[in-house]
């Protein structure tokens, strides 16, 4: 039977968490996660998206860790991806130990200090969600105001695991394609923590309803346009008097699929029609959908049809 993963002490004990936090620096003092994280780990992430908002999702494999890591503006949420091992985690009197597994997560509110003695190498996919994003979230699922994240380690939580995992590898290399996706994954996530890993957990209050025809046929041609910045979550959902997160909700009321799912399918048909229907060179297909590169717009055409765009276009249609 394999060994049950040792939840953190503290979690049950705002008041304890609290405690813990004393003595941590000013806002003005602290480094934002990203600084912090890699002072710490001497390292750099494998992979970096950074958003505007000053949220961010961070591919890490680094070394054993025997650190104290210091406050930080940003609330770290960590979803671990590597080998099992034992760790243990010292904030302020308390010391929590647990086992490091696929399906643990590992949360670090933001302004708490802990030290860290990690013996084995670690691979771990991270979010840094400032305050206010965790605030701008809670507001618009119309729940009460964001309370305090609690102290998380080794905690079993598959579910976010999964969704902070899948960032690492949901990128495409597609400017609109991507900021769309992590823009819908952070505050699904922020959504989730403020439902599972908050001192007052928190029912979202259920919401029914689509689009109007109208605003729909006003979020699709968006959706369809060449500017990147048509298709901004943030674009879209102000130009149909929502907030982000009702905006989501109410598109795949609407259409069955979330605005990023949506604009993919949107660009593969594009895609495949150009491969079809032209003669139009494989890397000039992928300039002219936004990819990157070749090889991004390659890789992305096969994650979704099986083949790569090469061997499609070959095939009698």
């Amino acid at each position: 039977m394999s060994e049950p993963i040792s939840h953190d002490l503290l979690h049950e004990n705002p008041s304890a968490a609290s405690g813990a936090r004393q003595g941590q620096l000013t806002n003005a003092e602290q480094r934002s996660a990203d600084a912090e994280m890699a002072r710490v780990l001497h390292t750099e992430p494998v992979r970096m998206a950074l958003d505007p908002s000053g949220a961010a999702i961070a591919h890490w494999k680094h070394d054993p860790l025997h650190d104290v890591v210091e406050p930080m503006s940003d609330h770290v949420i960590m979803a671990y991806n590597g080998s099992v091992q034992r760790m243990e985690r010292r904030s302020g009197q308390s010391v929590v130990k647990g086992t490091f597994r696929p399906g643990a997560m590992i949360i670090i509110p933001a302004g708490s200090s802990s030290r860290w003695d990690i013996p084995k190498p670690v691979d771990v996919v991270q979010l840094y969600l400032p305050p206010a994003t965790l605030e701008r979230v809670a507001r618009e699922a119309d729940t009460a105001t964001a309370a305090d994240l609690l102290e998380r380690t080794a905690h079993p939580d598959p579910v976010t695991s999964r969704l902070l995992v899948s960032a690492a590898d949901g990128l495409e290399g597609n400017g609109a394609l991507d900021t769309l996706f992590r823009h819908q994954l952070i505050d699904l996530l922020a959504t989730r923590i403020l439902a599972a890993h908050t001192s007052s957990p928190t029912t979202m209050r259920p919401a029914t309803g689509g689009l109007s025809p109208k605003v729909l046929l006003r979020a699709i041609e968006r959706l369809r346009s060449d500017s990147d910045t048509d298709v901004s979550l943030d674009a879209l959902a102000s130009d149909a008097g929502l907030s982000r997160f009702h905006f989501c909700r109410a598109f795949k009321e609407s259409t069955g699929l979330s605005p990023h799912a949506w604009l993919r399918q949107h660009r593969l048909k594009q895609a495949m029609n150009m491969l079809r229907d032209t003669d139009t060179s494989i890397v000039s297909v992928a300039a002219e959908l936004g990819y990157a590169s070749q090889t991004a717009f390659a890789a992305a055409f096969r994650r979704l049809t099986g083949e790569p765009p090469t061997d499609w276009r070959r095939q009698p249609r």
